[in-house]
């Protein structure tokens, strides 16, 4: 299996990645558009030519994001919608309301490394929020993913996943001591076993799912982690947010990514599994892709969700 590679990389932007793509007539969903990544990525999906849904907590906010993507794109096809990804209620009410198919949705809005926090259903937030929520989303909107014929998932993990595997015993910090990062890196790592899973699942409905690291960009998601201040990543690989959001509208958009699945990008390109963390931003802990883990969490993920029900 050949390693994807792209002429793109740690510098291009959104825009460049998107140049002289066409997606007229198709529809788009990007979580977490009301800013930072996820505002830049419908930016540049809007400017193909599709049809894109803002799928946001703050539609105010996402109202007036919307408004200037039209202004700055032309594109009249541009929507909001409430979206609060740590409510199973809020999701549901999303996915059945949607009519039509469905031609790419962006698993993009995440939280980062925040306080101890719990869901009503004592679901840890982080797990909650970056990844059942989207998992509960991803599966509500299968019908739709599936009437395309050829639909794509882009799903926002981060270098970050190299920090936690699946704890599976104590999935919510029930019994070890709250910390942040390893929550954080957990869900991360929950985002990429569901690419692999739901591209082996979904291969018959010809949908594919691709995880990515978008880089290093401050944006609201750093609110918890000390900002710019923070010193976590070289200065000399810190993106703008136009250049982290090139990865995920190259999965979006890319004809080299037709009809592959279940891969790990960073910089807009698949990038190497390792066994150690790699004290870089690239590569993937071999366990994030590990088919039977990618199981064990669907499984797990539909219980958890089943309960909630």
């Amino acid at each position: 299996m050949n390693a994807i590679t792209t002429p793109f990389g740690l510098s291009s932007t959104a825009a460049e990645v998107a140049e002289g793509i066409d997606l007229t007539g198709r529809r788009v969903v990007v979580t977490g558009a009301s800013s930072g990544l996820g505002a830049e990525t419908a930016r540049a999906l809007s400017a193909t030519g599709a049809a894109v849904t803002l799928a946001v907590r703050d539609v105010a906010a996402g109202e007036r994001v919307a408004k200037d993507i039209t202004g700055s794109t032309g594109n009249q096809e541009v929507h909001v919608a409430h979206l609060d990804l740590a409510d199973p209620a809020s999701v549901t009410a999303f996915t059945a309301a949607w009519r039509g198919p469905l031609h790419v949705l962006v698993n993009n809005a995440g939280v980062m490394a925040c306080p101890e926090q719990y869901t009503e259903q004592g679901w840890e937030w982080q797990f909650a929020t970056n990844h059942l929520g989207h998992f509960a989303l991803a599966t509500g909107l299968h019908d739709a993913l599936a009437a395309d014929g050829k639909a794509r998932i882009v799903v926002v993990s981060s270098t970050g996943h190299q920090q936690s595997p699946i704890v599976w015993d104590d999935v919510n910090f029930a019994f070890r001591p709250y910390d942040p990062w390893l929550a954080y890196g957990q869900s991360k790592t929950a985002n990429v076993l569901f690419a692999v899973e739901a591209s082996r699942r979904w291969a018959g409905d010809n949908i594919t799912a691709n995880a990515l690291m978008p880089g290093a960009i401050y944006t609201n998601l750093q609110r918890h982690t000390g900002g710019r201040g923070s010193g976590r990543v070289p200065a000399h690989l810190i993106k703008t947010v136009e250049q982290g959001a090139a990865t995920s509208v190259l999965l979006a958009t890319s004809p080299l990514l037709d009809g592959v699945g279940g891969r790990y990008f960073v910089d807009c390109n698949e990038t190497e599994v390792v066994d150690r963390r790699s004290g870089t931003l690239h590569g993937v802990a071999r366990y994030a892709v590990e088919p039977d883990n990618a199981r064990r969490l669907w499984t797990l993920s539909q219980d958890l969700l089943t309960g909630a029900g």
